[in-house]
């Protein structure tokens, strides 16, 4: 909402922190790609998806629909249906009807984002435009400590994304070498292809001893 303040217009992107890209100038590239596509669909949110490279039972996954429309980094997917964490049997599926990693990286219009919150969560959205006129001004400190300190926690993919596919889209990224470092092990899995050695590492895989996840 402060961002569309000062700019309604304005095209937004969110970054999860805990990513890795192995590629900068590949993954740049498809965030231009996917600015491009933002730009040319403004009331579309639109997705960068990952090609999978195994049937990955620890991600989220992307299932694409009809062609939105194609562009030189390659074909964008209404999303059809979002998949958290399936079977490995489920997950080999995904991987054979052309399925995506979810990398959550997402580009789209302020209002994009604002209308598809607004539609599937009227109340989180009213309460924060009661507090709109303390935007940018000395109050809104306290006003949105006051709100944040009432409202209930909400699930952004499971409220928001998954009831509004029709609003989403998709742009299959490829060669990034992307991974979701939530887990030690592929943290130290990422820094072994990169062949760093740290003195705080610590290889699971030769140790025998199970990986923390594993073990929980």
């Amino acid at each position: 909402m402060r961002v569309r303040e000062m700019d309604p217009r304005a095209i937004v992107a969110f970054f999860p922190s805990d990513h890795h890209f192995a590629d900068d100038e590949a993954f740049v590239a498809h965030i231009d790609s996917t600015f491009a596509v933002a730009a040319s669909r403004p009331g579309c949110v639109i997705f960068l998806g990952i090609s999978p490279e195994s049937p990955e039972v620890e991600y989220g996954w992307i299932e694409p629909g009809a062609i939105l429309m194609s562009q030189h980094r390659g074909a964008v997917y209404q999303v059809s249906r979002f998949w958290e964490k399936p079977s490995a049997a489920l997950a080999s599926v995904f991987m054979d009807r052309g399925c995506l990693w979810n990398s959550f990286v997402m580009v789209g219009h302020g209002y994009a984002f604002l209308s598809l919150i607004a539609d599937a969560l009227p109340r989180l959205a009213e309460s924060f435009e009661r507090i709109e006129p303390s935007f940018l001004t000395a109050a809104e400190r306290k006003a949105l400590c006051d709100l944040y300190s009432e409202i209930d926690a909400a699930n952004f993919p499971q409220q928001v994304l998954s009831t509004h596919p029709h609003a989403l889209g998709v742009l299959c990224g490829r060669g990034l070498g992307w991974s979701d470092l939530r887990e030690p092990s592929r943290v130290f899995s990422v820094l072994e292809r990169k062949g760093i050695k740290t003195e705080w590492g610590f290889d699971w895989k030769r140790s025998g001893v199970p990986a923390p996840e594993e073990a929980a």
